[in-house]
């Protein structure tokens, strides 16, 4: 088991990824306007959040269990047969705390909800990075170890998404324990705070990450960010 104490500079998203959450250009051809709202939004961020991260390492037949959960899942799904393949796995939790998720109602309170969504585009996107630095220092730490050489990739996987069922988050709090790092699971098995993440980190070469996806489930996904997910593993 390893707790994570993030600099913020480790946490804070960059400024292309929070602009194309929201389908907006770069800022070269951004309204000055709304430039200064993400200027202001990254400042709040900097000031507010509190990054941290939960990770502890499992066999393959460990989280094969974990991953059963309460039978829920897909019948097929990439990650069934992506993780028998691994050369390293590692459950996960991260959050950036209840303060920045408190500051984002309060603007949206306050009547400033310009201020306020912006502000949640940044922390949405700083979560999905603390998923990717949770995985950094994952193979960081294989690699020092000698588990697994540098040609190693590691990608997270989270329930709710690609055919792991959302109530998988209950086993997966069952073995992790992140309340340790502040963050609890709801009935809907939604974390608090919101702006936070979890699931299984997968260590192996690029080729184990890779899948075509033609699951069930794929056909009702507006977004694809698997391709976007297996392209970056290619390309490190």
């Amino acid at each position: 088991m390893e707790r994570i104490h993030f600099t913020i500079e480790e946490a804070t998203p960059v400024e292309p990824a929070v602009l194309e959450s929201q389908g907006l250009p770069d800022r070269s051809q951004l309204p000055g306007r709304i430039a200064a709202l993400l200027d202001d939004a990254r400042d709040l961020f900097v000031r507010v959040a509190e990054p941290r991260a939960l990770t502890a390492d499992l066999s393959a037949a460990q989280f094969a269990d974990v991953y059963g959960g309460e039978g829920l899942n897909s019948p097929e799904s990439p990650l069934e047969s992506i993780f028998p393949k691994a050369e390293g796995l590692a459950l996960f939790a991260a959050t950036l705390g209840e303060p920045l998720s408190a500051r984002i109602g309060a603007l949206f309170a306050e009547n400033d909800p310009a201020l306020g969504y912006m502000l949640d585009a940044v922390a949405s996107a700083a979560a999905d990075h603390l998923a990717d630095q949770s995985g950094r220092r994952f193979l960081e730490r294989l690699v020092r170890e000698q588990k697994v050489d540098r040609t190693a990739r590691v990608l997270p996987y989270s329930p709710g998404y690609c055919g792991w069922h959302i109530s998988g988050q209950r086993r997966l709090f069952e073995f992790l324990q992140p309340e340790r790092i502040g963050i609890a699971l709801n009935s809907s098995c939604l974390m608090q705070p919101l702006k936070s993440v979890s699931g299984v980190l997968v260590a192996g070469g690029a080729p184990i990450h890779k899948f075509r996806p033609r699951y069930s489930f794929c056909a009702d996904c507006r977004t694809h960010e698997c391709l976007q997910r297996m392209a970056s593993v290619v390309r490190e």
